[in-house]
């Protein structure tokens, strides 16, 4: 290997090395939404990452965001506490809810809307996304009035029951 980056003896791993962000330490200084507060703890800035961004997200009772893609970027959201709904399509036609433990990947480009689902309980979140740009494209969608349900089905376990 004549990449210099393998070599142990040229790279301080103490301070280039693995990194913990302590929970009460992240940073609001992140992009924000109304009903919503937003809080970075990996990204360039604080922790050296090229090619995540990770933080949390607190949605506030019965709050929702507009229609919206990100990009070419992938996101996961998972739900620490709380009742998460999202709808998707090219006139939010889909949805699905997600509580507790359950994960949410959105794929690039899918227009979406995040909305908490409750209406006297704050939404509790840990967001990554797949880049440190803070892509977001406002879409002028008017919402269906009844959207689809869609179940999640794992293709790697297609046809077990």
């Amino acid at each position: 290997m004549s990449d210099h980056h393998h070599h142990d003896g040229d790279i301080d791993w103490k301070t280039q090395g693995v990194k913990v962000i302590p929970g009460d330490q992240l940073d609001p200084n992140t992009a924000q939404t109304p009903g919503m507060n937003r809080a970075a703890a990996i990204n360039t800035a604080r922790a050296g990452a090229q090619k995540l961004w990770a933080g949390t997200v607190k949605i506030h009772p019965n709050a929702k965001t507009g229609a919206h893609h990100h990009g070419a970027l992938e996101s996961v959201i998972f739900v620490v506490s709380g009742r998460a709904r999202m709808r998707w399509g090219n006139n939010l036609e889909f949805v699905a809810e997600a509580g507790p433990g359950d994960f949410i990947f959105v794929p690039p480009y899918v227009p979406h809307q995040e909305i908490n689902a409750s209406t006297d309980e704050p939404l509790d979140c840990v967001l990554v996304r797949s880049d440190n740009d803070n892509v977001v494209v406002n879409l002028e969608i008017d919402p269906v009035e009844k959207p689809e349900a869609v179940k999640w089905v794992d293709p790697i376990h297609r046809g077990e029951t």
